[in-house]
């Protein structure tokens, strides 16, 4: 599988892990930067990028990486056709893919040992989508109101 990788500084060496540990078991890694470590650089730059590849690569995944990855899971969802979830543990990483067919992944280098981040980004990208109707439910209303800004019915 393809996956596309941004970060800022905080999540720079963990971004630098993730491409060796993932390459290693066999996905196909595109790294959108940042290239070198700069303790100043901004994290939109390289995560709308990562969002914007994984929208334009179907059956590909991505993964934002910050400190706390709240900012860059906000940058991702900006981007149309992006379902980014912020996974703290394996079982978030899980059900984001399974409940919410989430496509990118945000994760949070300060708050994770290395090992931890990489079971689960490995969980995430190995779950698939469930297909169960009540979830392909609300998926469909949540890209109904992205494309068009059509509210779903109230029940």
């Amino acid at each position: 599988m393809r996956v596309h990788l941004g970060s800022d500084h905080a999540g720079f060496e963990l971004k630098e892990l993730l491409a060796t540990r993932l390459s290693e078991i066999g996905h196909e890694v595109v790294d959108h930067g940042p290239k070198a470590f700069d303790p100043q650089d901004d994290y939109p730059p390289f995560c709308l990028r990562a969002a914007e590849a994984v929208v334009g690569d179907q059956g590909s995944l991505g993964v934002v990486i910050g400190g706390s990855g709240n900012g860059e899971l906000i940058a991702a969802n900006k981007v149309r056709g992006v379902r980014a979830a912020l996974a703290w543990n394996k079982n978030t990483a899980l059900l984001a893919r399974g409940h919410n067919d989430a496509n990118v992944v945000a994760v949070g280098a300060r708050l994770h040992v290395p090992d931890e981040v990489v079971a689960l980004v490995e969980a995430f990208l190995a779950e698939p989508f469930s297909q169960e109707a009540r979830h392909s439910r609300r998926i469909a209303m949540l890209t109904e109101y992205e494309q068009h800004g059509t509210l779903p019915p109230l029940p």
